[in-house]
């Protein structure tokens, strides 16, 4: 699955703008499918602008290609709507979103007679209930394509009778879980809201990246886990498919998927369905060389979910969260100052709260989770390292044994460290001795670190974009 998470330090060759924006986003879907072998794209209503015509333009722009792949068959556009819960400002994005399925329909329709419904599926971020799920999934059923038969007042005439008829009749509510405590609940949240649902499969989706950012990377990926195993036990209960997704990026922290990594993801997430391909794996690389990469990853099966110890990984994480977020508390000055310096890749609207979305620890906000890497890989201290110190020889063994790129991915995190760092506490350092892993330090980003780092203490900033965007060209993503 193709995101648009703005991960990436190149700008694509089909933009003219390095914020990527309407028109080149319509450009970008085309590119993947029929370049890098993606087959599938979201469509992200959620924080920021987007094309509320996509599937008309595409098939009128590229008719020839979608003559050949039909959407909705061969290749996907899923949408990403806001969530009325957590972003009322947003809400009503919902109405016009789900309003403009029947739309995209008829237009594939007419495109080619019997065409299958483009979009027949949407994912609702920040789920935290089968109600909101329902939610979604009745108001779709009941106030648009339950259109159809509702009478104009003062007349026969039903309302599909007046405009034509409004399909797909039903459509599939994927839940994204974003935070950890909501991912462990996520096998309970399904089994209540599939329970009376006349669905033959269903889709989950674990975020990778907020979790870690609210969290971090350890606990989140045992609660990966966890909810993976819960869900397959889930889907042997119910006689029914369930197919995971999983919310991976480049960097480690946001779950180290880029082209030379697809074999290690695959084994460090058996049961996985469908990955996200970010902006960063999409246009830091080669072109062949993702086009290879995402070939593969077709090709590798999918197998059982890890078997793990839940007791032994709550113990962990109890602790572990605990240092991470005591770590980041400490940290939030320097991070929120050379964040605001990351250059932007998409036209996004404001969004920013603390460890996510618009919430509050201690009074203490934090930009969305890439800036929030990014900033912190600039001035020399990957967060991944964060909450290491909490950790002993024997959870570390177990780790090693449970989180089985856990070495190799912060191996690629302590490449671009600064060891020597004034933010670095002496017990982090220690720990991170205490790993044993040899690494060597890339020393044209470590120049640039300590830049950063000698400019932010001495409040000068204006060259700070610039070092920014030269440190991510050298790890090949932003944040």
């Amino acid at each position: 699955m193709s995101t648009q998470h703005p991960d990436n330090v190149q700008v694509p060759f089909f933009s003219d703008n390095s914020e990527l924006q309407g028109e080149d986003e319509v450009q970008e879907a085309y590119y993947v499918f029929s370049h890098l072998g993606c087959d599938e794209q979201m469509w992200d209503y959620e924080g920021k602008e987007v094309d509320n015509f996509v599937i008309k333009k595409l098939l009128t722009t590229y008719t020839s290609y979608f003559q050949q792949n039909l959407i909705g068959r061969d290749v996907f556009i899923t949408p990403r709507i806001p969530n009325p819960a957590v972003e009322r400002s947003e809400a009503k994005i919902l109405l016009e979103t789900l309003g403009s399925i029947p739309r995209s329909y008829d237009a594939a329709e007419i495109f080619q007679a019997g065409h299958p419904a483009p979009i027949f599926e949407v994912i609702l971020p920040m789920t935290i209930s089968a109600e909101d799920l329902n939610r979604i999934y009745v108001y779709y059923e009941h106030f648009v394509a339950g259109r159809n038969n509702t009478k104009l007042p003062g007349t026969d005439l039903t309302i599909g009778e007046w405009l034509g008829q409004f399909r797909p009749q039903r459509i599939h509510v994927i839940p994204l879980f974003e935070a950890v405590e909501h991912m462990l609940a996520a096998a309970d949240v399904m089994e209540e809201y599939l329970r009376d649902k006349p669905l033959e499969y269903h889709r989950v989706f674990l975020a990778r990246s907020d979790p870690a950012m609210n969290s971090g990377l350890v606990s989140t990926v045992l609660a990966n886990k966890i909810a993976l195993k819960r869900l397959e036990k889930l889907e042997k209960r119910l006689g029914k498919p369930l197919y995971p997704i999983l919310g991976v990026g480049s960097a480690p922290f946001r779950g180290h998927l880029k082209p030379s990594t697809v074999e290690q993801v695959v084994q460090e997430y058996p049961s996985v369905q469908t990955f996200t391909i970010q902006s960063a794996f999409k246009y830091d690389y080669p072109a062949l060389q993702v086009g290879q990469a995402i070939r593969r990853l077709h090709e590798l099966p999918r197998r059982a979910a890890q078997e793990v110890d839940e007791k032994r990984c709550f113990e962990i994480m109890e602790k572990y969260t605990q240092a991470y977020r005591e770590a980041i508390m400490e940290l939030a000055g320097v991070i929120n100052n050379v964040a605001a310096y990351v250059p932007r890749r998409r036209k996004r609207k404001l969004h920013i709260g603390l460890f996510g979305y618009s919430r509050n620890v201690n009074g203490v906000s934090l930009p969305r989770a890439i800036s929030f890497t990014a900033a912190l890989y600039t001035i020399g201290l990957p967060p991944e390292l964060l909450g290491l110190q909490s950790l002993s020889n024997e959870d570390l063994a177990f780790l090693r044994q449970t989180y089985i790129n856990l070495d190799a991915d912060l191996q690629a995190a302590l490449r671009f460290a600064d060891l020597e760092n004034p933010f670095l506490k002496k017990e982090l350092r220690q720990a991170i001795d205490r790993l044993g892993i040899s690494v060597e330090v890339n020393q044209d980003h470590l120049e640039i670190s300590r830049r950063v780092v000698e400019a932010v203490r001495n409040n000068r900033f204006h060259r700070l974009d610039e070092w920014i965007l030269q440190a991510a060209n050298l790890r090949q993503f932003l944040g």
